[in-house]
């Protein structure tokens, strides 16, 4: 990964995890606080729900920020993967973003909350989404291993 890329940790549901990892998917919705999500971010995907674990990533291609109703007039076409629900998240927020999931990257070897935990004690995922530093503990000692390929 290049020096100048972003890192994301969102959190997400196992069936809108699952719908990005087979295809299905093509944006991913957001309510926008103040925080911005370039294009070629690395976006890693920790899977809430029953789940609970740190599972792939995607890179995040065209970006979409503006008010939920334009965003979602934009990305509601057939196959983009979105349904009616997603625009009920974003519905109601100042302003919201839609991220173009690229090359969808499953882990070979998933790492749970309490493997997290173990390694880093206290450890809890975002309610959504936050931005990680490379030298973050939770980037370097689990994520940047994840990446490797075997």
């Amino acid at each position: 990964m290049g020096i100048n890329a972003q890192v994301f940790l969102f959190s997400i549901k196992p069936r809108y995890a699952e719908a990005i990892f087979s295809g299905r998917k093509k944006y991913e919705l957001r309510r926008l606080n103040s925080l911005s999500i370039p294009r070629g971010s690395l976006i890693v995907l920790y899977v809430s729900g029953g789940t609970r674990s740190i599972t792939g990533e995607f890179t995040a291609g065209e970006v979409i920020e503006d008010k939920p109703e334009n965003v979602w007039r934009t990305v509601k076409k057939p196959r983009t993967g979105i349904g009616r629900d997603a625009f009920k998240y974003i519905k109601g927020s100042k302003r919201a973003i839609a991220i173009e999931v690229l090359s969808p990257t499953l882990y070979r070897h998933p790492v749970t909350l309490d493997e997290i935990r173990n390694i880093i004690p206290g450890w809890n995922p975002p309610h959504s989404y936050v931005k990680l530093r490379q030298e973050d503990p939770l980037y370097r000692l689990i994520i940047e291993p994840l990446r490797v390929p075997e």
